[in-house]
């Protein structure tokens, strides 16, 4: 599948099948998430692999209440912790180098770009769960204070094929030399 047919596939997903990841395809997923862009390739995103039942469960904790992906992290084979090492991206002498501040979010965020397309490629489902109580997440993950825990992503084969949501037209989001035009 080329990048453009999984960038048109790609949905959320809630519901997963019982069924493994195989060890290759879960480095395959993870490793075009390493490949991803970051500023001044400082790399500063991290990311941790959370396969054991009981631990995913635990996890559940840090969701908000009647969060709709708290099923995924029973059924997913795998959750997924993404978190960024503060003070690395878009710093220098750990200053940030521009208004915006901290750009590790930012550089997160291209990396689960393209571990949710690498998934979809591979046929798995992924759902970008944000919704949740991050010092939680923190604290059950023993995340130090240098790194920031930002969302979970459960990874697995969906169950369904999921629901294409609307998608705005190119003329709302497109502006041409100027904004608003």
């Amino acid at each position: 599948m080329d990048v453009h047919e999984a960038i048109q596939k790609r949905r959320s997903i809630r519901q997963y099948q019982d069924r493994p990841i195989p060890p290759d395809v879960l480095t395959r997923v993870l490793e075009a998430a390493r490949r991803a862009p970051s500023w001044a390739n400082v790399q500063s995103a991290r990311w941790i692999v959370v396969t054991d039942p009981q631990r995913r469960q635990e996890l559940t904790a840090a969701l908000s209440p009647r969060n709709p992906a708290t099923a995924a992290f029973a059924q997913a084979p795998v959750v997924l912790a993404l978190c960024f090492v503060k003070g690395q991206s878009g710093c220098y002498q750990g200053q940030p180098r521009t208004s915006l501040g901290d750009w590790g979010l930012f550089d997160a965020g291209l990396a689960a770009a393209n571990l949710t397309l690498a998934a979809t490629a591979e046929g798995l489902g992924t759902v970008h769960v944000g919704a949740t109580n991050i010092e939680t997440a923190a604290r059950i993950l023993q995340i130090p204070d240098s790194v920031q825990f930002i969302e979970f992503i459960p990874l697995g084969y969906p169950a369904d094929e999921g629901r294409a949501t609307p998608r705005k037209e190119l003329g709302e989001i497109i502006s041409r030399e100027k904004y608003g035009s």
